[in-house]
């Protein structure tokens, strides 16, 4: 199943409870194939308040009182001092100080790297977290700040181990928090690890049964393995403690589309989603496709030209694509199915397409 039914953000799970339906929720991170929860993640502003958030934690208890540790605390003070008055040069040269006289204090390690991190040297951030890290492997904040440095760099297959490994410190920490598994899972969901996902959201419920966001989150995972009524199970369950959750109600609406079944049904709910994101283009190419297997292929088209007009996506152009075909406009069908392919060119089917309607057009 293309996820494309489900929104791109890259919002954490209490975040999405939060913001409602006025923004996009966190669904966006499972979103359309190319796009993923951690892609945003390493905006500079973040990773500095992140990296001073983590420095301002008990400072004052990561220095032992003998006399060396003392020294050490002397210019990792001042190295807070020029880091607060923006002299970021002088700072690094305190927190350097401070490590010649305790050079396994993770503290200063870390906030070095906050520092690094504002002068844009990630290179150096990293070094200096993964120093962090070796004196303190148990830790979640070294783990979560590399992993956005990663990001910032575009690796995102470390910043996803590195998330992975912060999430499951926070979990031993924080036992009780669902939202720790949810986040796992998504990860987990990223690097196709299906069944570590399953069990990461089956503990999130044993935590938290009555939210709906998990059965969502589950019913991903199993689309993704091709257990369809148990996706279709899970989100009739969403829907059941959420009735206006309106990722849930276009998904459900989608794999019944998909599947040409309960039709009726299907329309009723997308046409609720609409409701309540008449704008959506993912919600519009949803409809359009019920449509399309009810026959009513002008409707269909209509609302594909409006969706496409609204979100650029793969899925959208290849629905474009069969549209026009069933219309008879085969250059039309060949010129959008391209586009889809050259949006997302893993696509097997659509390159198939492609495939055969130039070879008819040549015999």
């Amino acid at each position: 199943m293309r996820q494309k039914k489900k929104e791109k953000k890259d919002q954490d799970p209490q975040e999405e409870e939060d913001a409602s339906s006025s923004s996009p929720p966190q669904e966006e991170s499972l979103g359309l194939k190319s796009k993923m929860i951690l892609g945003s993640a390493g905006r500079k502003a973040g990773l500095i308040a992140l990296c001073l958030a983590s420095a301002l934690i008990s400072r004052s208890t990561a220095f032992a009182l003998d006399k060396a540790a003392s020294r050490s605390l002397s210019h990792f003070i001042m190295g807070v001092f020029y880091d607060n008055l923006g002299q970021a040069d002088l700072a690094i040269q305190e927190y350097k100080r401070s490590l010649k006289s305790d050079s396994k204090n993770s503290l200063t390690h870390l906030t070095l790297a906050s520092t690094y991190i504002k002068k844009n040297d990630m290179q150096e951030a990293r070094k200096e977290l993964e120093s962090a890290i070796r004196l303190d492997p148990s830790a979640v904040e070294p783990h979560a700040i590399l992993a956005l440095v990663y990001s910032s760099l575009n690796n995102q297959q470390s910043a996803a181990g590195e998330y992975e490994i912060a999430l499951k410190n926070a979990s031993k920490i924080s036992p009780g928090n669902a939202d720790i598994y949810k986040t796992l899972g998504l990860i987990y969901i990223k690097q196709k690890k299906f069944a570590e996902a399953l069990d990461a959201y089956k503990t999130a419920l044993k935590i938290s049964p009555a939210d709906p966001q998990i059965y969502f989150f589950m019913a991903n995972v199993y689309d993704e393995t091709g257990s369809r009524n148990d996706a279709e199970e899970c989100l009739k369950k969403a829907i059941e403690l959420k009735p206006d959750y309106h990722e849930a109600l276009n998904y459900l609406g989608y794999l019944y589309a998909e599947s040409g079944t309960n039709l009726d049904n299907a329309e009723s709910m997308i046409g609720k989603a609409l409701q309540m994101q008449p704008d959506n283009g993912a919600y519009l190419d949803s409809l359009a496709w019920v449509h399309f297997k009810k026959g009513k292929v002008s409707q269909a088209l209509g609302e594909l030209e409006k969706a496409s007009a609204l979100y650029e996506d793969p899925v959208i152009y290849e629905h474009l694509g069969d549209v026009y075909l069933k219309l008879g406009e085969k250059s039309k069908a060949l010129s959008n199915w391209e586009r889809s392919y050259n949006l997302d060119p893993g696509q097997a089917d659509v390159r198939k397409k492609i495939e055969d309607i130039k070879k008819n057009a040549g015999s």
